[in-house]
């Protein structure tokens, strides 16, 4: 059944991701993403996933919403921008990627994503559900589709025409009807492979996904053991993530800078140079990367991601 007056709830719910400082905000009908199911499988078959295993215990949840939040009935998908030119300043030092600059993205979204849902139940009592951001069986990036946000590039992550692919994915499911965006069903890479012909290592497959166990950020971050011998001259300074294949995309071009002030790199961190990171303690990985993403990888494997690059 179809809440009354739910138009007008739609417009109130972007209203408010807006004012929370979302980018990008659509709204998707729930349902099982079944065209989706075979590419994934084949995928994962492939072992393409590497050691991320949890993509394989939850197949099923991932490609429907109602396995997650009974009765589902909508999507909201939210796009934050994290894009930083607040750079690494010091030649020759090893490399972290843009998305791990700041506070944990984790941290910075979920409150923005509680407080949304909560909005939704101060106008709609009734409703029942749950926030996502990369923490549970979610896909994602189909989501972003669905929701209007933009296409899936050539490397598998999702491009908005407006601000390109710098940004974070956070996702409402509830359980009453909304009004829908039209999913972006179109392809507006056209015939551009920079990305995959930019791509150090390979890892980037013709059919919007990533072999991971090629892929710089799954070996510096996910993958708990060294980084394989004969990936060591590819990684290019980089220790924490890779941002290559968002680097050349044309659509990054115009990228406006995040207003998300916990994204920014902190000018302890983009003045080190190579002795800092080099003589890098225990201690000092704690308090400067305590609170961010990079404080996930412990710090005998974040060292020892610094030691390779100077293989």
């Amino acid at each position: 059944m179809v809440t009354p007056g739910f138009d007008q709830l739609s417009v109130e719910i972007k209203e408010k991701a807006y004012k929370l400082g979302f980018d990008l905000c659509g709204i998707a009908k729930a349902r099982v993403l079944n065209e989706r199911t075979p590419v994934f499988r084949q995928w994962i078959a492939a072992g393409m996933h590497d050691e991320m295993d949890f993509l394989v215990r939850n197949t099923e949840k991932r490609l429907d919403p109602s396995s997650l939040v009974p009765g589902a009935k909508s999507v909201i998908v939210t796009g934050l921008n994290y894009y930083s030119k607040n750079l690494q300043r010091k030649e020759g030092v090893p490399v972290i990627s843009r998305y791990s600059y700041g506070k944990d993205y984790h941290d910075v979204i979920k409150p923005k994503l509680t407080e949304l849902l909560d909005y939704i139940k101060t106008r709609e009592p009734s409703v029942e559900g749950r926030i996502f951001c990369d923490s549970a069986p979610v896909h994602e990036k189909a989501w972003a589709v669905e929701a209007g946000l933009g296409w899936q590039g050539r490397h598998s992550v999702v491009i908005n025409p407006e601000i390109g692919s710098f940004f974070f994915i956070g996702i409402v499911i509830v359980d009453t009807e909304l009004d829908y965006d039209y999913p972006f069903r179109k392809d507006l890479c056209g015939n551009c492979t920079v990305c995959i012909d930019e791509c150090p290592t390979g890892a980037i497959n013709n059919n919007r996904t990533i072999d991971a166990r090629k892929c710089i950020a799954n070996l510096t971050i996910e993958n708990k053991a060294s980084v394989p011998s004969e990936y060591l001259p590819k990684l290019g300074k980089r220790i924490y993530g890779c941002d290559r294949c968002q680097e050349v995309c044309p659509w990054n071009k115009n990228t406006g800078e995040s207003v998300i002030r916990e994204f920014r790199l902190p000018d302890e961190i983009a003045e080190m140079n190579l002795s800092d990171w080099m003589e890098l303690t225990e201690e000092k990985f704690t308090q400067l990367f305590a609170g961010s993403a990079i404080y996930r990888k412990r710090y005998e494997q974040f060292k020892e991601n610094i030691i390779n690059i100077l293989k």
